[in-house]
């Protein structure tokens, strides 16, 4: 077996694979001696059917298991002892195309060679660790919108009107063509107007009404309602309003708490000042994240594989044009050729993630079974009732899993980073943090 390059400019390399005859022979007639104890034919006990038979009847088979096997060999042991590897799956190809049984196989086999990383000098990297403290105000808001979650509902004076954010008690029969249909009537319902439980334009037509009116409510039902008997059909509501309630923001004290699970009121405002400052805190990292992928952008530098770059630019762009042209769902539009831009923003992004790749290896950080187990749960909770059917899909698609590790394994190598660097905490307000996160998400 001969490889001999053919190419190497900058990090593209080249090479012909020749996987000669003789040695492909001797392949078939190893295959084939490992098959024979197990094979019968007619004629002959089991095992002991001469090789020539075995030759004729099974060879053609063989020969093409042997011919890939070869040439996986091959370039296996090619990366193995030049070190190279691939940035994308390499392009392989046989270039002898009129070859028949008895011919040398010769193949092609072109690829791009990931660079190698210089190591990153951690000392030349300082960052602001940006820290805030839950004030007072911030607490009391929080504690206000708790206490609004909770609101109560009390009587309106009688003949007052209802208003959008009210509670109206109602009584309603719904009818299709003349005709009610299941599920479409309830007595003593709690509706708050403007919540949108029920259909478009239902809890609007409901506004100023008053206790004891009868109104018929008309509405179409949707397109894409659950229920395809109903879908886009009108429908009229016979309703009657038995009540109509204000809100009434619940009190900020223990009983307050006790809903909340707190024992009371101090428990609670502990329990909000924690959260307030987890939510901080998460934010201080995102911006703090930012300032070291900047800082890497700038420190390393090194060659980066094309075909990495263009892929990641077409993605991007073409991610961008969906943003753009929300109202198109698939993906059979026009193409979209990235744009200088584009292409800056893809360098930037495969070099810091090329650079992360070998440091976490480097480092040996690896994603845990329970990780990825929490990040499956939390992604399945965004679907309902289907949970089960979510962890089945994941577990039998590679791709999809990687999507979920990925970002595991990048927040642990940038928290490992984090360790070598320098970090200066700089206390600031809630609202200049704001400012900072605001500015990440003005970037492209």
């Amino acid at each position: 077996m001969q490889v001999t390059e053919t190419l190497n400019e900058g990090l593209k390399r080249g090479f012909n694979i020749t996987v000669t005859a003789a040695e492909l022979d001797a392949k078939v007639n190893e295959k084939l001696a490992e098959a024979a104890p197990d094979i019968e034919m007619k004629g002959f006990r089991k095992g002991k059917v001469p090789m020539a038979l075995l030759k004729k009847q099974y060879g053609p088979k063989v020969l093409g298991e042997a011919m890939q096997e070869s040439v996986d060999g091959a370039m296996s042991k090619h990366f193995e002892e030049s070190g190279d590897r691939p940035a994308m799956q390499p392009e392989v190809k046989m270039t002898n195309d009129e070859w028949k049984e008895g011919d040398d196989v010769e193949v092609s086999m072109s690829y791009e060679a990931l660079p190698e990383i210089p190591e990153v000098d951690y000392a030349k990297i300082k960052l602001e660790k940006l820290v805030v403290k839950a004030d007072e105000a911030s607490i009391e808001e929080a504690l206000n919108s708790l206490a609004e979650n909770a609101q109560n509902f009390e009587d309106r004076k009688k003949s007052s009107k209802a208003k959008d954010g009210d509670q109206v008690v109602i009584d309603f029969l719904g009818k299709v063509d003349g005709e009610a249909f299941e599920g479409g009537a309830a007595e003593d319902f709690p509706l708050v107007l403007g919540s949108g439980q029920f259909i478009p334009g239902f809890e609007e037509q409901l506004v100023g009404v008053k206790v004891g009116d009868e109104k018929a409510v008309e509405v179409t039902f949707p397109d894409e309602y659950g229920n395809a008997d109903l879908a886009g059909k009108p429908a009229v509501f016979d309703v009657t309003v038995k009540g109509v309630k204000e809100p009434k923001p619940a009190t900020i004290d223990d009983e307050l708490a006790k809903k909340f699970g707190a024992d009371d009121l101090e428990a609670l405002k502990t329990q909000v000042t924690e959260r307030l400052e987890a939510e901080y805190t998460g934010a201080s990292r995102a911006v703090m994240k930012r300032g070291l992928l900047d800082a890497l952008d700038k420190a390393v530098a090194f060659e980066l594989p094309p075909s990495l770059v263009e892929a990641e630019a077409g993605q991007i762009a073409h991610t961008l044009w969906h943003e753009d042209n929300p109202d198109v769902q698939g993906h059979d539009h026009e193409n979209v050729e990235p744009t200088e831009e584009h292409t800056k923003l893809a360098e930037r992004r495969v070099r810091l993630g090329l650079l992360l790749a070998e440091v976490g290896q480097k480092a040996e950080v690896e994603v845990t079974d329970a990780e990825m187990t929490q990040a499956v749960m939390n992604q399945a909770r965004q679907y309902p009732g289907q949970e089960r059917q979510f962890f089945e899909f994941v577990q039998q698609n590679p791709q999809m899993r990687q999507q979920l590790q990925a970002p595991i394994f990048e927040d642990k190598v940038v928290d490992h980073m984090f360790e070598q660097v320098k970090t200066k905490e700089k206390v600031i307000s809630k609202e200049d943090l704001q400012k900072a996160v605001e500015a990440l998400e003005d970037d492209i």
